[in-house]
């Protein structure tokens, strides 16, 4: 009995080192994973001319591609331009879909579902099925080859998906409190502004940073509804620059440019974290 019991010590003691193992091997792959292409980033934007086919994982910085990308007011206008429509694109999208996720979160009324079952379908649609509908839409409003175009693109699937995300948040508050606040003589708007929106503050940040970011990288409506310079936003502009000779490869220039686009974005999750995590405990519901 007692060789017994220690070979079932032993067998359990080799599992969870085994289990702690494999944990951390996982773990460091996804880290690589993730990382990696950035540190490949980064390494590559130190580079020019030659040196860009080097497979050395380490090089000298030099920020030969760094003073290029910042010196010209290229970068600088297309950081305004995206900047203008990530902003204005979360700052409609949720003035709009706070009181339509109010209503289908705590009203009740015949087609509510249906309601949400199309906005996640909206959600869900690909950008370039609505494309040549798009097209012809911001030719007719004259909007082609401005700023505008792209912030009302950008709606077509940022205000659905708005919606839809604060509806569950507003589903989850009691009801009770609206009952309470009607008794009191509240009216609807103070009943949103005052009592709903503090509790559900952790959710719009999320939604609205969200909506932020994917304003950001949007691509496909941006390359495809401006052709003027004055009006593409950085992930165009990126995507367009080119080297001064016909056969070099402006790669280095390119993710110097990508690396500087991507600072925005972090320092602001980086920012939204705490205020976020601190809105879910503090908003919860006694």
């Amino acid at each position: 009995m007692p060789e017994d019991s220690g070979v079932d010590t032993l067998i359990v003691r080799l599992t969870t080192e085994m289990l702690v193992t494999g944990r951390l091997v996982a773990m460091a792959f996804i880290i690589l994973h993730t990382l990696f292409p950035l540190y490949w980033a980064l390494v590559t934007s130190f580079r020019h001319g030659t040196t860009l086919f080097s497979t050395a994982l380490f090089t000298f910085p030099d920020l030969e591609n760094y003073r290029k990308v910042l010196g010209g007011p290229e970068l600088w206008r297309e950081t305004f331009n995206s900047v203008l429509c990530a902003g204005s694109v979360t700052l409609i999208s949720l003035l709009l879909g706070i009181p339509a996720a109010y209503a289908l979160g705590q009203m009740s009324f015949p087609g509510r579902r249906l309601v949400l079952g199309l906005l996640l379908l909206c959600s869900m649609l690909p950008q370039i099925a609505i494309l040549s509908g798009l097209f012809e839409l911001i030719s007719a409003l004259g909007l082609y080859d401005h700023v505008e175009s792209i912030i009302f693109a950008d709606l077509f699937f940022a205000l659905p998906f708005t919606i839809w995300l604060l509806t569950g948040f507003f589903r989850d508050l009691p009801p009770e409190l609206d009952d309470a606040a009607k008794l009191d003589g509240c009216s609807l708007m103070r009943r949103i502004f005052s009592i709903h929106l503090p509790l559900v503050w952790p959710g719009i940040a999320a939604t609205g940073l969200l909506n932020i970011m994917t304003c950001w990288n949007e691509f496909l409506f941006a390359l495809t509804f401006t052709l003027n310079d004055s009006a593409r936003t950085l992930p165009v502009g990126i995507g367009l620059i080119s080297a001064p000779g016909r056969f070099e490869l402006p790669f280095g220039t390119i993710m110097a440019a990508s690396l500087l686009a991507t600072l925005p974005p972090i320092l602001l999750v980086l920012f939204f974290q705490n205020r976020i995590a601190s809105g879910l405990t503090a908003g919860a519901v006694k």
